[in-house]
């Protein structure tokens, strides 16, 4: 075929369009990579946890190693844990729409579903119940029925700890509304600086506070019910309406946790050592750098030994697993007791969602468990 030729007008029109086409790719190829970056970029869906605490410490690895290690960016989260009173006041900021999850005890979780028609739902087993009453080992207190007219410590009026201390007291002949005095004393320095000045003669805590009190030099003799330990006691919740109205961030969430769970258990010094470097204003102080790792170490091991009885209570193979016998055992405790005028079926009050515990397991646990193995995040 013969070489077609254009006139000189239409070839000064066909050049024009060809450059304004060549200017338009290029700005699109300009443009584009900003455009998919933009795509990419999705805004991160704000989440709160509240978790009944004064300080965000070491001892919380399924709540602040997420955060740190990016878990939940990753499935498009930004999470946000604030701390509050007690399991009473996360529930009620549940109730509010303030947060989106608390952390809980168990005994909490229960009475909002026996006593309050709350429908709060467990979705992790995170702990076994690892309280105590610490008093002073060289003092004059050597059992339970020696606190009949004492004062006794606790964090909150409003954590899950105070119907088991009643019920405990109450167990061993003392009524805990006449011939005790529970003060709510916060945690950490005030409280044990209430202990040693003789202002309670009892502190009623957990087990991770126990550990600091005693990380502070305070030889502490701990009672405890022995049935405790063989029982639910920390439990990662919601609200039925938020499993309900967003399944996927439940899922998304609790899959950050069990992440989380699984990387301090292999590597707790690495943790330790991610903690501090992102949460630098909850690193202790007042000794040198061996001394403060000690401390910290033992809180968080300390709060580990409870996690790993709460997954072998649970079953002992997925993650946040929760066995309803457990807290059925629980609930009956509660009732006998006197803790709750009432049972409930007790499935109703944990999250029902066929398969939730192995979607939230659904991640390579190798590559977790390697990544904790080389520090990796640090």
């Amino acid at each position: 075929m013969p070489n077609a030729t254009l006139p000189s007008g239409r070839l000064g029109r066909a050049k024009r369009l060809l450059l304004q086409a060549s200017l338009c790719a290029a700005a699109a190829a300009a443009i584009s990579p900003a455009l998919a970056q933009g795509s990419a970029a999705k805004p991160l869906k704000p989440v709160t946890i509240a978790l009944g605490t004064q300080v965000l410490n070491v001892s919380y690895p399924w709540l602040t190693l997420p955060i740190a290690l990016g878990y939940w960016k990753d499935e498009g989260y930004d999470v946000k844990v604030i701390t509050v009173g007690g399991s009473l006041q996360g529930i009620q900021q549940m109730v509010a729409g303030a947060v989106d999850f608390a952390q809980l005890n168990s005994t909490g979780l229960i009475q909002a579903n026996t006593d309050n028609n709350v429908p709060v739902r467990g979705l992790m087993g995170t702990g076994v119940i690892d309280w105590g009453v610490g008093v002073m080992q060289d003092g004059p207190i050597k059992s339970i029925k020696d606190l009949k007219g004492k004062k006794i410590g606790i964090f909150s009026l409003g954590t899950g700890g105070v119907p088991l201390l009643k019920g405990y007291l109450r167990s061993n002949g003392i009524d805990p509304d006449k011939d005790v005095q529970i003060i709510a004393t916060g945690a950490g320095a005030p409280a044990l600086e209430a202990l040693k000045a003789d202002r309670v003669q009892a502190l009623m805590f957990w087990g991770s506070a126990l550990a600091g009190f005693e990380n502070a030099g305070t030889k502490l003799r701990v009672l405890y019910e022995p049935e405790w330990r063989r029982m639910p006691d920390f439990t990662f919740g919601t609200m039925q309406k938020t499993i309900d109205s967003d399944p996927a961030m439940v899922e998304a969430i609790a899959r950050g946790a069990a992440k989380a769970t699984l990387f301090a258990m292999t590597n707790p010094e690495c943790t330790l050592k991610i903690h501090w470097k992102n949460f630098p204003s909850t690193k202790p102080t007042g000794a040198d750098e061996a001394t403060l790792v000690k401390w910290d170490l033992k809180l968080l091991e300390t709060q580990l030994d409870t996690m790993k009885q709460a997954h072998q209570m649970h079953g002992g193979k997925l993650i946040g697993a929760i066995d309803a016998q457990a807290y059925e055992r629980m609930q009956q405790f509660m009732l006998k007791e006197g803790l709750i005028k009432r049972t409930v079926p007790v499935q109703s009050m944990l999250i029902s969602k066929p398969g939730f515990v192995e979607a939230i397991n659904r991640f390579d646990h190798s590559a977790v468990i390697e990544a904790a193995k080389a520090c990796k995040g640090l």
